[in-house]
């Protein structure tokens, strides 16, 4: 269950989330949910002129992330964010990129928040901030007759009536945490709904023992987050596990898991039978490394070598403030991501003067779940 927070301090036991704007009259401050917003990140005299944003960020946040850059240029005289400086692939092309030296930016964002600390703290990046959260869901083409009445318990025999006339499509689990996310998805529906076969659901996509190395028999395979709404509408495809805030952004219908098999809650139940499964993937060296089911939280930080280190802060802070709040949340939508205030950091002594008040630690439980 979501609960909205209206406090600087959150419970560790639920999700503790701002989406409450209330207005204050007096000096013409807004404090939302907390949050006593200080002006225009522009008021920092640290921000660099005749900057230009530089972003690294996971192919889901395409859409929101350029709304928020463009918000930036718009009250920081003397920068710029071109389309050309922002790049968004999979989280785990990110920190590669970022630890190759492939890839230099102001702003690095990952959409597994166990990967900053995991892969590049302590010497690509020193902290990380919790934005956001969101869910797993099953996205399909909006009017495909085979999901009428999909819900979160038929799914599964709703998804392989429609792969008779086009594949599912899969992520390459070892680039994009949809990847290995969706197969713990899976597993998690087959443990609790079908009386405890893990591979109940996942045998239908997958070859390989839950645990192993997993390889899609009879799919599609995607790469990049843009494919798969076009893929969708276009019938290529009939279903894709993905963010419910991609699903949001792109117009798509989707089927709601239950928020465990959703990897959206973190209660007791919830992590104990997340600790119970895990996949493999293939390491940037090459070899396999085991990863564990863990609740969907996006993260981001300036890289240690950002061109701009300023600038990336100033960004994070319109990402926590009111506004951006507004855009990750994208109501009118239905609800993309639930924004998460203020934000979660596992190395508080090293967050910028800039974002200390907009900043907590870890919860406990997610501190936990770190490597």
């Amino acid at each position: 269950m979501w609960e909205i927070a209206t406090s600087m301090t959150y419970p560790t036991s639920v999700w503790a989330v701002a989406v409450v704007v209330v207005a204050a009259a007096v000096g013409g401050i807004g404090f939302f949910a907390g949050y006593e917003y200080r002006g225009s990140p522009s008021s920092s005299p640290s921000a660099v002129e005749n900057s230009t944003l530089s972003v690294l960020g996971a192919g889901t946040l395409d859409t929101i992330f350029p709304k928020l850059a463009s918000l930036l240029v718009n009250e920081t005289p003397g920068i710029s964010a071109p389309p050309a400086a922002q790049t968004y692939e999979g989280s785990l092309d990110v920190t590669t990129a970022i630890t190759s030296g492939t890839g230099v930016a102001d702003v690095a964002a990952v959409a597994d928040y166990r990967l900053v600390p995991q892969l590049l703290e302590p010497k690509y990046a020193g902290y990380e901030v919790v934005f956001g959260a969101t869910q797993e869901v099953l996205a399909y083409k909006p009017g495909n007759p085979a999901f009428t009445g999909a819900n979160s318990t038929n799914w599964p025999s709703k998804l392989l009536n429609a792969t008779a006339s086009a594949p599912f499509a899969i992520w390459n689990a070892s680039t994009d945490p949809n990847g290995y996310n969706e197969i713990f998805s899976m597993m998690l529906q087959g443990m609790l709904y079908d009386g405890g076969n893990v591979s109940a659901v996942y045998a239908h996509f997958y070859n390989g023992a839950p645990g192993s190395y997993a390889t899609g028999t009879g799919i599609a395979k995607l790469e990049h987050e843009s494919q798969a709404a076009t893929l969708l509408s276009t019938g290529v495809i009939s279903a894709v596990i993905t963010y419910r805030s991609y699903a949001v952004v792109n117009g798509l219908a989707y089927v709601p898991f239950n928020p465990i098999v959703g990897l959206g809650s973190n209660n007791s139940s919830a992590l104990a039978d997340y600790a119970k499964l895990s996949t493999s993937i293939i390491s940037a060296s090459g070899g396999l490394a085991s990863v564990h089911p863990a609740p969907v939280l996006f993260a981001v930080t300036v890289p240690s070598n950002a061109p701009n280190p300023a600038l990336g802060a100033a960004f994070i802070h319109l990402l926590l403030s009111p506004q951006g709040g507004a855009i990750l949340a994208d109501a009118a939508q239905g609800g993309a991501f639930t924004p998460i205030f203020p934000g979660w950091t596992d190395t508080p002594s090293s967050v910028p003067s800039v974002l200390a008040p907009d900043v907590v630690p870890l919860p406990g439980w997610a501190q936990a779940l770190l490597p």
